[in-house]
């Protein structure tokens, strides 16, 4: 009789991240510093030059950019089943370099036409990076490791977009000359991170489920495509857990666009300030998405998004805009504390990272289009956040828009109830999985 020596773990390993994936992460974290370079600067610097009575149509490109983002964050988990994770995060690099391109010279010549389009088209970038990166570390990594695997999945992309992206920023317009051309040279600079970002991803992983189609052979394209959706119309449990990963940041990146004249104009702390406040507060996410990862895969997933992500976000957000009122307007002493409030955001927002583990654990036999709703939800994130400012703001200012996402945190309080799974059942189970609690 033959034994089979146990696989050697690394280090990397240990804390849940696979050592074949780990120039993957790293990848993801420089690629997404340059897609999350312009984040908090992009809405005033097209305001600026397109006219300043031209602030609807900038808020139109950026909406249309979101529903490209929700597309292309399905795609990359369908594609990825279908090509291989590897080829899709390529096209999604190419798509992100020469869309970035039409998109700095139709903003150059003040074409609008050419702006809605070449923006649009750069938002399948970086989903089809990095989600289908995502997909790849699903494919491989132990279901006891899950969610700490996502968590430092997170880590990197959050890194990124917003925070080494905003934190480049701050260091890079003053240097390429500040105003609206040090901006500009600011994002050109940032091609170059998603391109060495890709590379890293392209030439250190070796993994082999990268190269192959991860869905069975016997499944048509056109299956493959609509399975998520297909799975979401048949199983209500996947559909509340993509409502709750749609709603996990769509905040984040609604405050995006609410806050920058808020803190840097009406309270008087400057561009550069706000910057720096974006880059502390998701420094703090970055700090715990591993950490809550590593929480939720011995606190239990479903606890650890209700009462961490659902509970402690929703608090953490009403801090970020209460708090940066309450104190004096302009002053140093807060600035530090409207910062230290915005953070406690930050780090609550990490709770949702076990949503990544839950998702797959819904429909064990269909991972694929599990993840691909999933993906799907995290970049519909910026779409859903838009709306509710386009849709809010008119009507009840933006503190009407905090307690519009405050509302939605309640509704995904009482949807995730209903997504217990056993997490600690075999990686590949035979049946459905077992509830939280039942022994």
């Amino acid at each position: 009789m033959t034994t089979t020596a146990p696989v050697r773990e690394t280090f990397l390993d240990r804390i849940g991240i696979p050592h074949p994936l780990r120039w993957g992460f790293l990848g993801v974290l420089v690629f997404m510093t340059g897609n999350g370079v312009e984040s908090n600067f992009l809405s005033p610097h097209m305001t600026h030059a397109l006219g300043e009575d031209k602030f609807a149509i900038v808020a139109q490109i950026i909406a249309m950019y979101s529903l490209a983002v929700l597309i292309a964050s399905y795609l990359s988990g369908a594609l990825a089943d279908l090509w291989g994770p590897r080829r899709v995060m390529t096209l999604g690099m190419i798509l992100w370099i020469v869309f970035e391109g039409a998109f700095l010279f139709s903003l150059s010549i003040e074409s609008v036409p050419l702006l809605f389009v070449s923006y649009f088209l750069r938002g399948f970038g970086f989903p089809f990076f990095a989600f289908a990166f995502l997909v790849w570390i699903n494919q491989i990594v132990p279901k006891k490791r899950n969610g700490t695997a996502v968590g430092w999945f997170y880590v990197m992309f959050t890194g990124g977009l917003p925070t080494l992206g905003s934190l480049f920023a701050v260091f890079a317009i003053p240097a390429f000359g500040g105003g609206a051309g040090g901006e500009t040279y600011t994002m050109v600079a940032s091609a170059a991170l998603v391109l060495v970002g890709w590379a890293i991803a392209r030439f250190g992983v070796r993994e082999p489920h990268g190269k192959r189609r991860l869905a069975p052979a016997t499944d048509s394209a056109a299956r493959v495509l609509t399975s998520g959706i297909v799975l979401t119309a048949r199983n209500p449990r996947v559909l509340m857990g993509f409502l709750i990963r749609l709603i996990n940041t769509a905040p984040e990146f609604g405050m995006f666009i609410v806050l920058p004249a808020v803190m840097a104009d009406q309270l008087g702390w400057g561009q550069s300030r706000w910057l720096i406040m974006t880059v502390v507060i998701f420094a703090g996410n970055i700090a715990f998405n591993a950490v809550f990862g590593a929480i939720g895969d011995r606190m239990g997933w479903g606890r650890t998004v209700r009462w961490f992500g659902i509970v402690g976000s929703s608090i953490g957000l009403l801090l970020w805009w209460y708090v940066p009122h309450w104190v004096p307007a302009g002053s140093d002493w807060g600035f530090v504390v409207a910062t230290i409030a915005g953070t406690v955001f930050g780090i609550m927002l990490a709770g949702f990272v076990p949503m990544g583990a839950i998702m797959p654990a819904l429909a064990p036999k269909q991972k694929g289009a599990a993840m691909a709703m999933y993906t799907t939800a995290a970049g519909g994130a910026t779409f859903l956040g838009s709306g509710v400012v386009a849709l809010v703001f008119p009507l009840a200012g933006a503190v009407g828009v905090v307690w519009a996402f405050v509302a939605l945190y309640a509704c995904a309080f009482v949807m995730i109830g209903f997504l217990k799974v056993n997490q600690h059942a075999e990686d590949e189970p035979t049946a459905e999985p077992e509830l939280e609690g039942v022994r």
